[in-house]
């Protein structure tokens, strides 16, 4: 029994010598590993201590600049739309009702004053004229017996042959008969004038625009059968807004653009009320013969106001899209080492052509680049190209 125990023993220890090896190898594998680690950190930090002291010079990037010219306010375009309109433009109707005969002319067709356009069937208008013109035979014959008859009867009644009662009677009868004779010639010409108004004319001249009805359709008074847009001369009525009114003088001239053509226009008036549709003053303007607009054809006006706003004006190509709907302009600021670019927000309030107007953190006499803005970030250093303009 007591050498099984020493073996045990034995044993035992043996093991617990073979743990303790094991633990520390795994302590020198460890330490060795944490000495590399901390030497590699010396070296990365032994470099980095070495860039700062020695750092890489960077080149500055060649730039174009311009000195910020600031104003108290700046003059802008405003345009507002309006129509061609004819001078005078039509829907002609006949004054009695009837049947459309015919027509004489077709959409397009170039009418004279005065032409006829279009006829209504005038039958039982001639046939009340031959029925009335009867009348006025009957009436005249009827009229000269008794002018006969009074004539007769005033002589006799002098030697005492007829009584003053028939021959007042007779010379009565032939008065009345001159009325009955006036209200049938009356008859007669209005039958006439009815015959007359059975042919459209043309009022003026013109172009037919558009044939409203055709052939043999029954017409009332007054319903419109063609429509006829004067020749020659055009107007534009043109909407404003009621405070832009005071801008204009009725007798002045403004710019038109008409199909990308600009001409100068007269302007006759300003009408003194407001379209409550479009809540805007109506300017009519007198086109010149040379703009051939159509009628119903958009016209612009194009007028410049005074704007109270201090800023100034920019190139597009200084501007590059910020946040918020801001803007930003990189402007030069002087260092020791030379010009870096410096970030700065503007508000654009007005674009003509290539040109901004804007407002923001640039002061005036400020130096900015003008053009290659999205190649320069903020802090590059740059050289200017071009001296700054003065303001």
């Amino acid at each position: 029994m007591e050498e099984v125990s020493n073996t045990e023993s034995v044993k035992g220890e043996g093991f617990a010598d073979s743990r303790r090896r094991s633990s520390r190898k795994t302590t020198l594998v460890a330490l060795g590993v944490a000495a590399g680690i901390t030497a590699l950190l010396t070296l990365a930090l032994h470099g980095r201590v070495s860039m700062d002291e020695e750092p890489v010079a960077r080149a500055p990037i060649p730039v174009s600049v311009a000195s910020f010219a600031t104003q108290d306010s700046y003059r802008r375009e405003v345009s507002f739309l309006g129509l061609v309109r004819a001078g005078r433009k039509s829907d002609l109707g006949f004054e009695v009702p009837g049947s459309v005969a015919s027509l004489q002319v077709t959409e397009g067709s170039t009418v004279a004053a005065g032409e006829v356009l279009a006829r209504l069937d005038t039958a039982q208008l001639e046939a009340r004229r031959e029925a009335v013109a009867a009348d006025l035979q009957r009436v005249t014959a009827e009229l000269e017996l008794a002018r006969i008859k009074a004539k007769r009867q005033r002589d006799l009644q002098a030697t005492g042959a007829v009584s003053e009662e028939a021959f007042d009677e007779t010379r009565l009868q032939a008065r009345a008969l001159e009325a009955q004779l006036d209200s049938v010639q009356a008859q007669l010409r209005g039958i006439d004038i009815d015959l007359e108004k059975s042919l459209l004319r043309a009022p003026y001249d013109g172009v037919v625009a558009q044939r409203l009805v055709n052939a043999g359709a029954v017409v009332n008074v007054g319903m419109p059968v063609l429509r006829v847009v004067a020749a020659g001369s055009r107007e534009a009525h043109i909407g404003i807004a009621a405070e832009q009114t005071a801008l204009l003088a009725p007798g002045q001239t403004y710019r038109l653009v008409l199909r990308g053509e600009s001409y100068t226009a007269s302007l006759r008036s300003i009408r003194p009320d407001v379209d409550p549709a479009t809540l805007t003053a109506t300017a009519v303007f007198e086109l010149p013969d040379a703009a051939r607009g159509l009628d119903g054809e958009p016209v612009t006006l194009r007028l410049e106001e005074e704007v109270a706003s201090s800023g100034g004006w920019l190139p597009l190509s200084a501007l590059l899209e910020g946040e918020r709907g801001l803007w930003t302009v990189l402007r030069l600021e002087s260092t020791d080492a030379g010009a870096v670019s410096v970030r700065e927000a503007v508000e654009v309030l007005d674009v003509r052509g290539s040109q901004a107007f804007v407002r923001g953190s640039l002061a005036a006499g400020q130096t900015y680049i003008t053009d290659g803005v999205h190649r320069v970030a903020p802090g590059t250093p740059v050289e200017p190209l071009d001296l700054p303009q003065e303001s």
